[in-house]
Formats: structure tokens, C-alpha cells, sequence
């Protein structure tokens, strides 16, 4: 399971402007890629949204070895309401935290060296006021649980995590593939887990070779499988394999093929160009 990876977790945009000073300007992260579709994804990756669609990955560094950000912006959806799904997600870096002070980006001190501000949309970051290390400065994704010991064994039994911390007492459980790796923190929600309308989606690659074995162990102990293996392709770039999975509390989870997602998740080289404003900015198109 050590060659399995944490990839990107799947946000809903409805305002471009807003979201790419957040992401740029705020938190520091580089445009690694944009793509357009028009029409909507076999594997519902923009949701279940029929129309032209488009998808911006931005990160700290490249994909093989950060834990990045995918902004899904279906054209003519202006909102999305959120649910106790997705409960943040945690980076380190003091210049992100001195990047919200200077521009005026709500900052609410919530422990020793940590600040919780919101991305446009409501979604929680948790900005850990720490240099930024050299490595991939995002820590860690929370999601909400209605009972987290069965979300526990479904996770690592099934999609075969390690437990790294575990607090019975907050019920909550911190795991992940690999030590150098983001990490999935799980929190048990106390009642029903609500996905509103945004739909979240947390992404892992896998060898190829995995995605039929995964997809015949999920049939075979009853689990749902959102989307079943399937081939998706993007103009231009390589086609992938996804299988799109759903926990006991319904969240999307993504396994796609490492082989050709490492061709495919390439940075653009002319990604800072066309984050640069003047001449194509994919995140600050108007609808």
C-alpha cells in the first residue's frame, strides 16, 4: 500500500476572482495546470453537473510529490452550499499567515501558532504560523464522520491506511499512506454526515494494476462503488483509469492509475503565464 499516494482534494468554486486570490495570493500556491470540458465528466467530476466545466489544479509544487488543490468551476453556478463534510484542510506556512494580515483576509486565532481563515465558498483552512518547510507544506485533510471506528476500519481495512495518531476521547483518528505523505484526519460528527451541494472528493493514485483489485474487493464486501473503472480523457492529455469510491458516510473518493496520472498531472509550462492575468487567467474568467 506504500505505493499508493495522496493527491488533491476537489473543491466547488462558484466566484474565480475571489478563489484565485485566496489560493495565489493568500496561501502562496502556483497554478500547476488548467483544463476546460464541455460537457460533463464521466466519473461526475465536476458533480452531478451536465454543462461546460473547468478545472484548475494549484498547489505548492508539482503533483508527484504535493498534496494540491482541484478548483471545479461549472459555468452558471454561482454558490454552493456547504455541509459538515469537509472539515478543513491544514498547511504550514508563517507567509501565508502574514499574507492574510496584509491584505485583510479574515484571520480567527483558534491555538498556540494556528489560524483558521476560509477559502471563498466557506471551505476551513487551518494555517499553521510555522516557516513553511521544504517539503509539501499541507498536513492534513479533515473530514466529518458519523461513527469513526467503522470509518476507521473502512479505511484502512479497505483502501489499506495506517493509523498514525488515534484520540478516542475526541473521536478522532489520523492516518495515511506514508509518513512523508498529507494525511486523512477523520472526526466523528455526532449525527449525519451532510455533503450539501458542493460534493467534495479527495483523490489517491495506485498502480494501475490495483484499480481491478480494488474495485473486486469493494463488490465483494458490499461497499458502493460510485463510478466503476472507467477510462477519462482530457483534450490534448493522457487518458487515465479511475475507479470513484463512497465511504459508509458518502464521501468521494477517487483511485486513478499512478502509471499514466504522473503523464497527465505534469505542471504546464506555461502554467505561471497563464496565472499571470494579462493575457489568460483561467481563474479569473467571468461566467
Amino acid at each position: 500500500m506504500d505505493l499508493r499516494r495522496a493527491l488533491h482534494f476537489v473543491f466547488k468554486v462558484g466566484d474565480r476572482t475571489k478563489t484565485a486570490t485566496f489560493y495565489r495570493d493568500v496561501l502562496g500556491m502556483k497554478i500547476l495546470r488548467h483544463e476546460e470540458f464541455e460537457e460533463g465528466c464521466k466519473a461526475t467530476c465536476n458533480g452531478p453537473y451536465d454543462g461546460k466545466w473547468s478545472k484548475t489544479m494549484v498547489g505548492f509544487g508539482p503533483e508527484d510529490d504535493h498534496f494540491v488543490a482541484e478548483l471545479t468551476y461549472n459555468y452558471g453556478v454561482g454558490e454552493y452550499q456547504l455541509g459538515n463534510d469537509f472539515l478543513g484542510l491544514t498547511l504550514q506556512s508563517s507567509q501565508a499567515v502574514s499574507n492574510a494580515k496584509r491584505l485583510g483576509w479574515p484571520l480567527t486565532e483558534v491555538g498556540e501558532a494556528l489560524y483558521l481563515t476560509q477559502a471563498p465558498g466557506g471551505y476551513p483552512f487551518y494555517l499553521v504560523d510555522k516557516e513553511q518547510p521544504p517539503s509539501d507544506p499541507v498536513q492534513k485533510v479533515c473530514l466529518g464522520v458519523s461513527d469513526f471506528q467503522r470509518s476507521t476500519r473502512y479505511w484502512t481495512t479497505l483502501l489499506g491506511m495506517k493509523v498514525m495518531e488515534k484520540n478516542e476521547e475526541k473521536k478522532t483518528v489520523l492516518m495515511g499512506f506514508a509518513d512523508t505523505q498529507c494525511k486523512l484526519e477523520l472526526h466523528d460528527n455526532g449525527g449525519t454526515v451532510d455533503h450539501g451541494t458542493a460534493f467534495g472528493r479527495i483523490a489517491f493514485s495506485c498502480p494501475r494494476e490495483q484499480l481491478h483489485d480494488l474495485e473486486a474487493l469493494m463488490k465483494k464486501e458490499n461497499q458502493k462503488i460510485l463510478t466503476p473503472l472507467v477510462n477519462l480523457d482530457t483534450p490534448g492529455k493522457t487518458t487515465v483509469e479511475v475507479v470513484i469510491l463512497s465511504d459508509p458516510d458518502g464521501h468521494e473518493i477517487c483511485f486513478v492509475g499512478d502509471e499514466a496520472f504522473r503523464e497527465l498531472s505534469k505542471v504546464d509550462p506555461e502554467g505561471k503565464e497563464l496565472g499571470g492575468g494579462l493575457r489568460y487567467d483561467p481563474l479569473r474568467l467571468s461566467a
